[in-house]
């Protein structure tokens, strides 16, 4: 059954979310018809969205279980986590590591009331209400300060996030400002559209919907976010190239479907 508006204080059911379109592409029920009906047009549009939006997962299944299970990561600050959904950063996380905190953040008011309900009786993970441009309030937030000690290794996660930031908002400053706070041995996370026709069309139809606006970006133009951080091999790639299961560290190999999908790239980075 479709989530009542009336049952999320603050949820704007006239216009479509990012986070609810995406719950509805991988399957889930927390949507409304505004959304699928935005969902629909870009599918109609661009039918290779769905697929973009399954590789988004699994990249970040498989960063995650890097980060876990190999890089010794036990604290996680997820921003612009979306509706919890299946294989979330802390059922990922806790099967490698069972002591993994976990902090999600969202601007939606729907993912944070779904997620808090969700994860009430989780004593190592908190689901908050924050917005990645207001970079400080999300560090300050007692519930983050709870989990996270920013004095130890965690690692940060900015999953198909900042493509919702224009250059106005500074995202290379917020991600220094982050930064500034990770320790030493931290990791930052990131997945963003690229610069191509095929993305801009989606962002027409978002924008047409009332959804936020995006902002495709070139490598050359991610890059710099990473800032003060290690690449891991095998760098910043396409998603489906990005450690496939079964490839070496460094080892850009496409798996199905890479082709296809070139208009996500992702990397993970050490301090």
């Amino acid at each position: 059954m479709a989530p009542d508006p009336s049952r999320a204080t603050g949820v704007d059911a006239s216009r479509p979310s990012v986070a609810r379109m995406y719950d509805y592409y991988l399957g889930g029920k927390d949507n409304f018809e505004v959304d699928r009906a935005a969902a629909q047009a870009m599918m109609a549009s661009v039918p290779e969205s769905v697929q973009m939006v399954a590789s988004n997962r699994a990249f970040l299944v498989r960063a995650v279980r890097y980060l876990a299970a190999e890089a010794g990561i036990r604290q996680f600050l997820d921003i612009g986590s979306g509706l919890p959904t299946r294989q979330n950063v802390h059922e990922v996380a806790r099967a490698a590591a069972p002591d993994s905190r976990v902090v999600y953040v969202d601007h939606d008011p729907l993912a944070v009331a779904h997620g808090q309900a969700l994860l009430a009786v989780d004593r190592n993970t908190r689901y908050i209400h924050g917005d990645l441009r207001e970079p400080g309030r999300i560090l300050d937030d007692p519930q983050v300060r709870a989990l996270i000690d920013f004095d130890r290794p965690v690692a940060v996660l900015v999953v198909a996030t900042l493509h919702f930031i224009g250059d106005q908002d500074d995202p290379a400053g917020i991600l220094r400002r982050l930064r500034e706070r990770m320790a030493p041995g931290s990791y930052l996370v990131i997945s963003h559209i690229l610069d191509d026709p095929r993305p801009h069309e989606i962002g027409r139809i978002l924008k047409a919907a009332g959804a936020p606006a995006w902002y495709p970006r070139t490598p050359e133009q991610i890059l710099p976010f990473f800032e003060g951080f290690e690449l891991i091999g095998p760098g910043l790639e396409l998603l489906p190239r990005w450690r496939p299961p079964g490839s070496a560290p460094d080892d850009a190999r496409p798996d199905d479907g890479a082709e296809e999908l070139r208009w996500q790239a992702a990397a993970v980075g050490r301090r």
